[in-house]
C-alpha cells in the first residue's frame, strides 16, 4: 500500500468490481488508452482477477470516500507494456473516472510511484507512453518531471487500429536532481 495525501494505492479487490465498472464502463475513458470499455460487473471482475493482479498495479482509491476511482501501476520488461523498456526500467500506466479529471489526483499517484520505482524499486528509467490526442495524459506526463523522448507512429494499439503513440522519459538522475530541487 502506498499513501499520499488524498490517496490509497492498494492491490485491487475483487469487492471492487463494482466501483470499477462504474468507472471503466465509460466509452470517454478506455478507448483513448487503448482499451476496451468494460461491458458488466462480471467484465470488471475478470480484469480484477487477472490484469489487475500484477504485483505493482494498483487501484487508485480516495481517502475521503473510500472508493476506488481509477487504477496506475508499474510494468516492467516481462510485463504487457508499449515502451520498448530494458532491464532496469519499467513503464507507468494510468486512467482516472471521468468525474475525476482535472483534480490532479492522477500526477499525486504517479508521483508516488515514481518514488517507488526510484527508491524502492532501484530502477533505472521509468517510460510513459500515451497516444495522439489523450491530451490529459500528456499533462500527467508534464507535471511529474517526464521528458519527450520519442514518437511511434503507425503502430497497431490493442484495439487493433494504428495510432501514433508518444513516448516520455524520466531516468533516476533526473528524478534525483528534480527531488533536490523540490526540498531546496
Amino acid at each position: 500500500m502506498i499513501e499520499t495525501d488524498r490517496l490509497i494505492l492498494r492491490h485491487w479487490r475483487e469487492t471492487d468490481a463494482e466501483a470499477l465498472f462504474r468507472y471503466a464502463s465509460d466509452p470517454d475513458i478506455g478507448p483513448i488508452a487503448g482499451w476496451h470499455p468494460h461491458t458488466s460487473v462480471e467484465n470488471s471482475l475478470e480484469i480484477i482477477q487477472t490484469i489487475f493482479r500484477a504485483p505493482e498495479t494498483y487501484a487508485v482509491v480516495l481517502k475521503e470516500t473510500g472508493e476506488p476511482v481509477g487504477s496506475c501501476g508499474i510494468m516492467f520488461q516481462d510485463s504487457l507494456h508499449s515502451a520498448e523498456i530494458k532491464q532496469g526500467d519499467a513503464e507507468i500506466g494510468y486512467w482516472i473516472g471521468k468525474p475525476y479529471w482535472g483534480q490532479g489526483l492522477i500526477p499525486e499517484a504517479v508521483k508516488a510511484l515514481l518514488a517507488r520505482c526510484f527508491n524502492n524499486l532501484h530502477l533505472n528509467a521509468v517510460w510513459c507512453g500515451y497516444y495522439e490526442g489523450n491530451t490529459k495524459s500528456k499533462r500527467v506526463c508534464e507535471k511529474t518531471g517526464f521528458k519527450f523522448h520519442h514518437t511511434n507512429k503507425d503502430i497497431a494499439s490493442p484495439l487493433g487500429d494504428q495510432r501514433t503513440e508518444h513516448f516520455h522519459i524520466i531516468t533516476k538522475e533526473d528524478y534525483n536532481t528534480s527531488s533536490k530541487r523540490k526540498h531546496i
